[in-house]
């Protein structure tokens, strides 16, 4: 399946949709905690063993983006969605056979093993596409498309809850829901293969730099470098600390105020999980949107030091005031969508948009890492803090401060970015003609 070319006046802001048809869909995975408590009921599950499809999904989502990586940069776009398309509804698709036949582990292949393949190689499906028809405004550009996955769950959660209340929260009611999802993701996503486009030239905007310009660096090279590496823990502690709320974020706000006079209920706390979707669509276009401004190394010092400071709020006062609760969760969960969003603008940055597809791909492992990292904290802490008697907000605070410290540690690595050394760059056009030149002289003397 060869890239498809844009013909002459093709409006490059058609493809931002194209890629939200993809991103919408797969943005899907941020509403599972809405599946959890129905899961653990009919199937007798606990909250660690619940969230196995989420942390496996994520996991392979950065395994199969590192992977893919290099065959999405040759193939092109179209085929990325199409491969995108077939895994996330098959995982959806199989999900709905485990969960009809009460056989978890079939959950686990299709959500987790199967749909994660699809979450990785469409994640990452529109990321160079998007830089090259936005060389002027790639932090904008990348936000945009990675508001949809981040933006997924504002639409997924009210449905998914929906669906649960109509059919039911039993096993085939669980069963049924998946079923709607895989048929109906299934034709969104399509509209995205149909309408995506490569640009025609080097230079689709007049006036705006070539993405070729400025240093290039390949994904080998790349990933011998300690930008790569700084970058890679800084995304993995950002993640962490934001995907621990958001997995557990239904059951988390119940519980911090089970207790009190203002108890949160199943379809309030859906809707927190949708609010917090919100926050995290936003964060994605607003933050990125910001870093063409001030930078990108400024951007995350916001995301890593404010973020902590969040953290700590919540772990101090948050008991005690739902609306600090809710507006310290939605500034975190914004931070954690900006970060995800200008990521690909920081990777283009530093090693240019060469390969910056499969660049992006391989630095998503630190997402794998942070999947089964932050649930993992939550989950295992609240888990072993209700056995041994506590409820309410105690379940909690552990790991509230474990993602301080790892925010802090993410602070530390940014700084530590520096411009990539130019022995880490590909000669360019002239300069390998030159080379090449030598090296024939050479070899004919």
């Amino acid at each position: 399946m060869s890239p498809p070319v844009a013909p002459a006046g093709w409006s490059r802001w058609l493809v931002p949709p194209a890629a939200l048809s993809v991103h919408l869909s797969i943005g899907q995975a941020y509403a599972w905690s809405v599946f959890k408590p129905p899961l653990e009921s009919a199937l007798g599950l606990s909250g660690t063993q619940s969230a196995l499809p989420f942390q496996l999904g994520i996991v392979m989502l950065g395994l199969s983006a590192a992977f893919g990586g290099t065959l999405v940069e040759r193939n092109g776009p179209r085929w990325a969605m199409t491969v995108a398309l077939i895994c996330f509804s098959s995982g959806f698709l199989l999900s709905a056979l485990g969960a009809a036949t009460e056989q978890y582990w079939l959950i686990v292949l299709g959500y987790g093993f199967v749909g994660g393949i699809g979450l990785g190689i469409g994640y990452i499906s529109p990321v160079s596409t998007l830089i090259k028809w936005f060389p002027d405004r790639p932090g904008m550009a990348t936000g945009i498309a990675i508001m949809g996955f981040g933006g997924g769950a504002l639409i997924a959660s009210p449905w998914s809850a929906q669906m649960l209340e109509s059919f039911g929260s039993d096993s085939s009611g669980i069963a049924l829901a998946f079923l709607v999802h895989g048929l109906s993701y299934a034709v969104f996503m399509t509209l995205g293969v149909l309408l995506v486009r490569v640009p025609r030239t080097e230079k689709p905007v007049e006036g705006a730099p070539s993405v070729t310009s400025g240093p290039q660096v390949s994904a080998r090279s790349a990933v011998r470098t300690p930008q790569f590496w700084s970058l890679w823990v800084v995304l993995c502690m950002n993640v962490t600390a934001g995907i621990g709320i958001l997995e557990k974020a239904a059951p988390m706000i119940t519980d911090f105020f089970k207790d009190s006079s203002t108890t949160v209920s199943a379809s309030a706390a859906a809707g927190f999980v949708a609010l917090l979707s919100a926050a995290n669509m936003a964060g994605r276009i607003g933050w990125s949107s910001t870093s063409d401004l001030i930078g990108r190394k400024n951007i995350y010092r916001l995301y890593l030091g404010v973020g902590a400071l969040m953290y700590l709020l919540i772990a101090l006062v948050g008991d005690s005031s739902k609306p600090v609760f809710v507006l310290c969760a939605l500034v975190i969960l914004s931070f954690y969508g900006g970060g995800f969003a200008t990521i690909p603008a920081y990777l283009k940055d530093l090693f240019g948009t060469y390969q910056v597809g499969a660049i992006h791909g391989r630095l998503l492992t630190a997402w794998s890492t942070a999947g089964v990292l932050g649930p993992l904290i939550v989950n295992w802490i609240a888990d072993r803090q209700e056995e041994a008697g506590k409820s309410g907000s105690s379940l909690y605070t552990l790991s509230l401060f474990i993602m301080i410290g790892l925010l802090a540690v993410g602070f530390v690595a940014n700084e530590l970015v520096r411009p990539v050394h130019s022995r880490h760059h590909i000669p360019a056009p002239r300069e390998a003609a030159d080379v090449a030149a030598r090296q024939q002289s050479a070899e004919s003397a």
